[in-house]
């Protein structure tokens, strides 16, 4: 079985700085790393493959020329290879532009069976671009999956996590899932592994490779754009009040009346 897995380098802090000009992220200072939910969609990559007695977990990451350094983290992992999906062309991409741009270097990596993508990058939170590279694709998905129960070589059963316990889904392959943290423990690089990653050959793949539509990729090609990042203003002061509860309720409402808040 072939696997196609999803990654992204995000900021590995907290503690980002944005350019007061620019309105952009400031990612020199800033340590980049593997985004964490990407990490148990490839620990699940190397299990199914090993369930299955074969196949081949190909890493795909669509970034700048630097994202190289988490394909070689995949492969020191087990992956067996690495495409980095990079372009100027693809700079300022929203959601939609990145699945698009996925889903054709999915396209150009040669057939897969299985798509496996953390639920989330940790820097945007949007949850989107796993369904969308499934849409590109005309692919069955499913998402927030907790634990495959079953899989074979034409369909796969998963638990997919609820706000109350899970439901139990089958979907036919070639299709998409998306993981949570709770489907696994990702391993640690062995050193044949990281022996193995500093020499393996990174795959990359620009506009042209894969005939990509240039009114659909980068900002061309995105319906929302970001005009504008900022850290919010830190206030401090305010009141604090003690007393009876009886006492703070009054308070409290005629401080919001004051503010015209309520009437």
């Amino acid at each position: 079985m072939n696997i196609a897995v999803c990654i992204k380098q995000v900021p590995g802090t907290t503690q980002v700085k944005i350019n007061p000009e620019t309105g952009t992220l400031m990612r020199d200072s800033v340590e980049a790393v593997v985004n964490p939910f990407d990490e148990y969609a490839i620990e699940e990559a190397l299990r199914v493959r090993e369930r299955m007695g074969g196949g081949l977990v190909k890493v795909i990451t669509m970034g700048p020329p630097q994202a190289e350094v988490a394909l070689r983290y995949a492969i020191s992992l087990g992956a067996d290879e690495a495409y980095l999906v990079t372009d100027r062309a693809f700079a300022g991409s929203d959601t939609w532009a990145t699945s698009y741009t996925l889903a054709r270097g999915i396209k150009a990596i040669g057939a897969v069976d299985l798509i496996i993508c953390g639920k989330q990058a940790i820097d945007g939170d949007t949850a989107q671009v796993g369904p969308g590279v499934a849409e590109m694709l005309g692919l069955p998905f499913v998402a927030w999956v907790r634990k495959i129960e079953e899989v074979t070589e034409k369909s796969i059963r998963v638990q997919r996590l609820m706000d109350e316990g899970h439901d139990v889904v089958s979907m036919p392959l070639p299709g998409l899932i998306t993981v949570v943290k709770e489907i696994n423990t990702p391993r640690m690089a062995s050193l044949r592994g990281k022996i193995k990653a500093k020499s393996a050959k990174i795959v990359t793949l620009n506009a042209e490779a894969l005939s990509a539509d240039k009114d659909k990729i980068g900002l061309t090609g995105s319906p929302t754009q970001v005009l504008r990042s900022f850290v919010p203003v830190r206030k401090s002061g305010g009141e604090k009040v003690s007393g009876e509860v009886s006492t703070l309720v009054t308070k409290i409402v005629s401080t919001v009346k004051e503010l015209n808040v309520i009437k």
